[in-house]
């Protein structure tokens, strides 16, 4: 790959708990709502709204605190619409039969889920026995069927706000140039619209400035974030072909390189936006199945990633795993997982 890459920028529409049958006609509303904000058609979106009923009808009758994720993803050139079915329930041993028609299970998302796979132009799934299901799958606006299937992902995000709160005050976005992936996470200070500002103004900052090194590019989030309540950034350069990822961050995001251990990287102390007395970059070593984790202190640090999933779980799957694990509620969450090499 050379060049800069069109990197998907992802809106976390909502959060939709699925506690009961009264919560389906909600979920399928929500997702036809914004299916025709982004100028859907009438068939694809009706497809759409299929797939969440069968999601949402399946958490109803067999999850454990089931909860719908809507997401907006946008380039230059077209929007998707993206959904994600996370629970708590029973699991299932082998989820991969879930997707073949005609399959039944008791446990959570059994049937219909042959719908998801066809109208589907992604779809991922995790479930473990006792510990609950993961799935996730991508919307374009044209039916699969009349187009090839989209690239693989190697890198995305995930927003939760607080409970109580309809805004995430934190924000992320990424970039690709050349063989490089640049990630930023911020950290709205506080919560609600004001944190929402901050952060927003760091995601603007990064994307509309020349990539640079990531103590540079910290140094013009610092100053991008004048005027506002400021957060804490961190700032990730992967670089496969030198097997290295150089680390800047101000505040207390939390970063790690996952191979075959999992080992943090340093974030100085500091808000951006009001007071930054050191920035500097660190360097770590980058194996070639290695996953970058970059995270709010919305989720706590005692987390792991199953060494089969550096190279098998796609990363939207991956964040919500962490999510779900280590998040906590009384705070917004963040989380950008991306895979070392691949793309």
């Amino acid at each position: 790959m050379t060049g800069a890459g069109p990197v998907p920028t992802a809106e976390d529409v909502a959060w939709l708990p699925v506690e009961d049958a009264s919560a389906v006609g909600a979920a399928r509303r929500a997702v036809t709502g914004l299916a025709e904000r982004l100028a859907f058609p009438p068939t694809r979106t009706a497809e759409i709204a299929l797939v969440v009923t069968e999601l949402a009808t399946n958490l109803a009758k067999h999850a454990e605190q089931g909860v719908l994720l809507l997401r907006a993803l946008r380039t230059d050139a077209r929007a998707e619409v993206e959904v994600a079915a996370v629970d708590r329930g029973p699991g299932m041993a082998d989820p991969e039969l879930a997707f073949r028609d005609g399959h039944s299970t008791t446990g959570t998302l059994g049937i219909g889920l042959g719908a998801v796979t066809r109208l589907s132009d992604l779809s991922a799934i995790r479930s473990a026995v006792g510990k609950g299901t993961i799935l996730t799958a991508r919307f374009a606006p044209e039916a699969k069927r009349d187009r090839p299937a989209p690239g693989e992902d190697f890198a995305t995000g995930v927003t939760r706000p607080m409970d109580g709160e309809d805004i995430c005050g934190d924000g992320y976005a990424i970039r690709r140039q050349d063989n490089r992936l640049h990630l930023m996470l911020c950290d709205g200070s506080g919560h609600g619209p004001l944190a929402a500002l901050a952060s927003q103004a760091a995601v603007r900052t990064f994307l509309e400035t020349d990539l640079t090194t990531p103590e540079e590019m910290v140094r013009r989030l610092h100053v991008g974030m004048n005027g506002t309540r400021g957060g804490a950034v961190a700032v990730a350069e992967l670089d496969p072909a030198a097997s290295v990822v150089r680390f800047a961050g101000v505040g207390n995001i939390a970063a790690a390189v996952v191979a075959e251990r999992k080992r943090g990287m340093v974030s100085l102390p500091g808000i951006a936006g009001y007071q930054a007395r050191s920035i500097r970059r660190f360097d770590y070593e980058l194996p070639d199945d290695a996953v970058v984790v970059l995270h709010s202190d919305g989720l706590n640090e005692r987390w792991s990633i199953d060494p089969l999933d550096r190279w098998r779980a796609k990363p939207l799957v991956m964040a919500l795993d962490l999510l779900r694990e280590a998040g906590v509620r009384r705070d917004d969450a963040s989380v950008v997982v991306a895979k070392a090499g691949g793309w």
